[in-house]
C-alpha cells in the first residue's frame, strides 16, 4: 500500500555519515520540523497534484509512528521508522506521521500544492 525504502549510509567517519536517493521532483519542497508527540497527517490526497501521486515524505532524522489505510478499509496499519527513510504514499490513502522523537522530514511538494490537494475522513 505504501513504499517504505531505508536510505542506506554511503560512507561513515567521526564526524557522522553521508547518504545518497535519488531525486526525481523538481520545484518547491518542504523541510518539516515536528517536536515529539505532535501529529501530522491524519488526511489524504486525491492526486490531483503531480506531486502528490504518489506524496514523497523523506524522514530524514528521528523516530516516527507511522499509520496508513485505504480510505475504503477499516483496518489502520502502524509500524515505527527511524530517519533516514524514503515513503511513497499512493493517492487515497489516509496517514499520519507521531514523532516518538523531534523529527526532520522532506515532503516533495510546495505548501499550496500541499493545501490543493488534502482530504480528511
Amino acid at each position: 500500500m505504501i513504499k517504505v525504502t531505508p536510505i542506506i549510509p554511503a560512507g561513515a567517519d567521526e564526524r557522522g555519515y553521508t547518504a545518497e536517493f535519488q531525486q526525481e521532483r523538481t520545484g518547491t519542497h518542504l523541510i518539516v520540523f515536528r517536536k515529539a508527540g505532535t501529529v501530522s497527517g491524519r488526511h489524504y490526497h486525491k492526486g490531483l497534484s503531480t506531486t502528490k501521486n504518489p506524496e514523497i515524505l523523506i524522514l530524514l532524522n528521528g523516530t516516527c509512528t507511522f499509520s496508513w489505510k485505504h480510505i475504503d478499509d477499516a483496518e489502520v496499519q502502524t509500524a515505527q521508522y527511524t530517519g533516514p527513510v524514503h515513503f511513497e504514499i499512493p493517492p487515497y490513502i489516509w496517514h499520519e506521521l507521531v514523532p516518538d522523537t523531534d523529527c526532520t522530514f522532506m515532503e516533495q511538494n510546495s505548501i499550496a500544492e500541499h493545501a490543493a490537494d488534502t482530504f480528511r475522513l
